[in-house]
């Protein structure tokens, strides 16, 4: 008799899938017991389960993307997001564009130097920007700080001219008047003459005079947003900031017909100061810059803001490679400040002695634990479970005590006759602290794993294996180890892992010389706060653990991983 050959899908009994096709068989529509047409009473059932399925998920999924996927892509952005020079000195940026480096920047970048400044000086920007900057150039944060308390002296000296011209100048209702939108202005009186009154009407410029007076028209909006947001006060009730008088005057020797619809004492007072401009004693506002600090005529700290002006920076991955972004272009950190390369690859190195220290010794460890009795297996694996229910800091900091030149373990030596008092070994404050420290923590990581594994092996492969001839070594190493070699790969990426993300022990037994890479990521987000750096490190780090994990797939093949039977 032929045999049928009988596929994955040729199961006749009733499911879905049948029911489906033989719909599609018949002649005629099969219909549900409601009258609906069989097939499309099938497809909703099923997309009712799928639906109803991916709600049951639904929670763990968001909680995956919280708590997991979002931290690391706001990690990836970190590390090139660079917008804070441009977003606090954005026309300081537009007026670099183009400038070689060879020279100090001409008096328009001084002059948008000095807008910028004033606003971020209100907004306190200034001292965020100097930080940022600071890890790129040192002196950078003195710097903004320090100047950042000397801008009302620039612009001061065309103030003074204007007020000199007439005394109307320093009224705020004049600048008001001037500046603001007619409807802007109506609306803000009805506002100040409300008993009960929320927020003020955000202030909005005249579009007459914005296009007539460019320059004034951006620095006093900045300055009138400033006031009603950061200061909570009005622009009817403050003085313009005296850069805002600079710009007034430079739009002004420019101007050729003043804006239309201009209250009659306002185009009266423009009219003559447009007149005046002339014999206004021009003010040098590089000059003035230079005069806060000198450090505004270094090239290198122009270079730097200029570098650094993009949104998007390499900068932070630069470093993290030990290398600089510098005007003149990608260059080398100087010799004593390169040091990532160095920790990452120690890192890597101790990572992997620590995994082998942990497969030698859970090794034994497991497997014992595997062919004891129940009973007693079952006691030694609460022995196993033991540092689980101990502080890692109480666990880290016993190490300490013991491995210390006048430790436990030094006195136990020199007591013996093994040492002498002299010779006492250094196992402290060094990679070999860090090693034992970390193999005793991670050893239950591999020891559970191996376990696991062991215990599905079946005695009998042994004594087949005997019963053949070969010995106890043939029979274990040609039989028992290929089949925990699953335990082994499982155990070895749990430690590994583990390990190079560790750093609360490397800093407390590490020193200098067994100190992680995390110990610098952890050094950066929580002392010296430079965010992107500690995202650019740990990004890298995130590539290398995912880069080793695909070598492993493919030399030893991630199936082959497992934690039981």
């Amino acid at each position: 008799m032929a045999e049928t050959a009988a596929g994955p899908d040729q199961f006749t009994g009733a499911t879905p899938d049948n029911a489906l096709r033989n719909a599609e068989r018949a002649d005629g529509p099969m219909l549900a017991a409601d009258g609906t047409p069989l097939k499309a009473s099938l497809a909703r059932s099923l997309r009712r389960q799928k639906i109803r399925a991916f709600l049951l998920v639904l929670p763990l999924l968001v909680f995956v993307l919280v708590t997991f996927i979002a931290p690391i892509v706001d990690m990836l952005w970190r590390s090139v997001e660079n917008d804070i020079v441009s977003e606090t000195l954005p026309r300081t940026v537009v007026a670099l564009d183009g400038w070689e480096g060879e020279d100090l920047p001409g008096e328009e970048v001084f002059v948008a130097l000095a807008r910028d400044m004033n606003v971020a000086v209100e907004r306190k920007n200034h001292t965020r920007l100097g930080t940022r900057l600071n890890y790129e150039t040192t002196g950078m944060s003195s710097l903004f700080r320090r100047s950042g308390r000397g801008m009302d002296e620039i612009g001061e000296p065309t103030m003074e001219q204007f007020i000199a011209l007439d005394a109307a100048w320093e009224e705020p209702a004049t600048w008001v008047a001037l500046m603001a939108d007619p409807d802007w202005i109506e609306r803000q009186a009805e506002w100040a003459a409300a008993e009960d009154r929320g927020a003020e009407p955000r202030f909005r410029l005249n579009g007459a005079v914005e296009a007539a007076l460019p320059q004034t028209a951006d620095i006093y909006g900045a300055f009138a947003r400033t006031a009603q947001v950061e200061d909570e006060d009005s622009p009817t009730e403050e003085e313009p900031w005296p850069v805002v008088y600079q710009a007034l005057a430079s739009d002004l020797a420019a101007l050729e017909a003043l804006p239309e619809d201009l209250p009659a004492d306002t185009a009266r007072l423009l009219s003559q100061a447009r007149d005046a401009i002339a014999g206004f004693t021009p003010e040098d506002v590089r000059a003035a810059f230079l005069d806060l600090n000198e450090d505004w005529g270094d090239l290198e700290v122009w270079g730097t803001i200029e570098a650094f002006s993009d949104p998007l920076t390499a900068g932070y991955f630069l470093a993290a490679a030990d290398l600089q972004l510098t005007p003149q272009g990608i260059e080398r950190q100087p010799e004593d400040q390169r040091i990532y390369g160095t920790l990452f690859l120690r890192t890597l190195w101790m990572s992997l002695l620590i995994t082998g220290s942990c497969i030698l010794l859970g090794y034994p460890v497991a497997w014992l634990l595997a062919n004891l009795p129940m009973r007693t297996a079952n006691v030694l694996m609460i022995l196993v479970l033991l540092p689980f229910w101990t502080s890692l800091l109480v666990r880290t900091s016993a190490w300490k005590v013991l491995l210390q030149q006048q430790g436990v373990i030094n006195d136990i030596l020199v007591w013996s006759g093994l040492l002498s008092d002299g010779n006492r070994l250094v196992m402290i404050n060094n990679a070999t602290g860090t090693i034992i420290a970390m193999t005793h923590i991670l050893l239950p990581f591999m020891i559970l794993p191996l376990y696991s594994v062991m215990k599905t092996i079946d005695p009998s492969y042994l004594r087949a294996a005997k019963s053949l001839g070969a010995t106890n070594t043939t029979a274990f190493w040609r039989v028992y180890f290929p089949l925990s070699v699953p335990g082994i790969g499982a155990g070895s990426i749990l430690v590994f892992i583990l390990a190079i993300g560790y750093y609360i022990t490397p800093e407390l037994v590490g020193g200098t010389k067994g100190v992680f890479i995390s110990n610098r990521i952890a050094f950066h987000i929580s002392s010296s706060l430079n965010w992107g750096l500690a995202a650019a490190l740990g990004t890298i780090l995130l590539a290398v653990v995912l880069l080793l994990y695909w070598l492993y797939d493919r030399l030893v093949g991630i199936d082959n991983v497992k934690l039981g039977g």
